[in-house]
């Protein structure tokens, strides 16, 4: 865990590629933005409280989407805090309406609880976190409900999943629809226009060079709209290693027999590799072996990956 104070009294919480990062604005009224994956909840409260806040004392959760790396904490800090939750409207219709197919939950068999949204959040709307104002930024392509913060006064994005310094989050297109690259580009048009110093993203380091990080992934996305099996194959090398990172440690022999029991696996090797799955999965284990992202111990996989 890395912690830096980007604004005061506001602190940026790093955390791995399982858990999103963090935002605490430490007060008599402390606000949370993302509360990372639920079977690391135990770590979330101990980084909370090393800044000298309880979980029982947040007064509100700010949510940048509602994949289950961002919204892990949620209920457990709600009920011992009472607190309020505001996501964009998208994402409250998701919680309200329980769809667990939408959050991704469903699709990528993954943990997660719903909770009680209170606010739904507009594209344009400010929203106060302590003395802090940010504006709310719509930000579709990763996840139809995603945001990213911006304060004007201080130059700080908080840009979640939407652009990071040197990768491009996963797109589903099998659950966002055919047009999320064409979205997930105009998104970041959005954020290129912004005068930004300092970028707080959902995974990784700050970092300050925006207009880099920007190019980068706006030419990911064009190489994934002439290069469709790209999209697939980073989608199966980034879930996989995100299986693994929730799983901990799996029996070697039946990983692939789970993998073909998932929604994910079985439509995108449809999708971009003509059902080719033992081949597919063959092939990007024994690459994340050869390069030491996957360690095979005594029958066992997991992976090197921080979590």
């Amino acid at each position: 865990m890395a912690v830096l104070e980007i604004m005061k009294d506001l602190f940026f919480i790093e955390r791995g590629y399982l858990n999103s990062n963090h935002f605490l604005y430490r007060s008599e009224d402390p606000v949370l933005i993302d509360t990372g994956y639920i079977s690391d909840f135990s770590d979330t409260e101990r980084f909370i409280n090393q800044l000298g806040v309880n979980i029982s004392d947040v007064r509100q959760i700010i949510n940048t989407h509602c994949h289950c790396d961002h919204i892990g904490g949620n209920r457990i800090i709600q009920e011992k805090s009472g607190c309020d939750i505001a996501l964009h409207k998208i994402g409250k219709h998701f919680i309200d309406t329980q769809d667990n197919w939408s959050t991704w939950w469903n699709y990528y068999n993954q943990k997660a609880d719903f909770f009680t949204c209170t606010r739904a959040l507009e594209d344009g709307e400010v929203i106060p976190v302590g003395p802090h104002k940010f504006k709310i930024l719509h930000t579709p392509g990763h996840a139809s409900d995603g945001i990213a913060l911006y304060n004007k006064a201080e130059k700080v994005l908080i840009s979640s999943d939407t652009l990071w310094e040197n990768d491009l989050a996963v797109m589903t297109i099998r659950i966002e629809g055919s047009a999320a690259l064409f979205q997930m580009m105009e998104s970041l048009e959005k954020l290129e226009s912004l005068d930004v110093d300092l970028v707080c993203p959902g995974h990784g380091a700050p970092f300050r060079d925006m207009k880099r990080a920007i190019s980068k992934s706006k030419k990911r996305i064009e190489t994934y709209m002439f290069d469709k099996e790209r999209i697939g194959d980073d989608l199966l090398k980034k879930i996989i290693v995100y299986t693994l990172l929730m799983k901990r440690i799996i029996d070697a022999e039946t990983f692939f027999t789970y993998l073909m029991s998932t929604y994910w696996f079985k439509e995108t090797v449809d999708l971009y590799f003509n059902s080719q799955y033992q081949l597919k999965y063959n092939e990007i284990i024994n690459s994340f072996i050869q390069r030491d992202v996957i360690k095979h111990d005594n029958g066992k996989f997991f992976t090197t990956v921080k979590p």
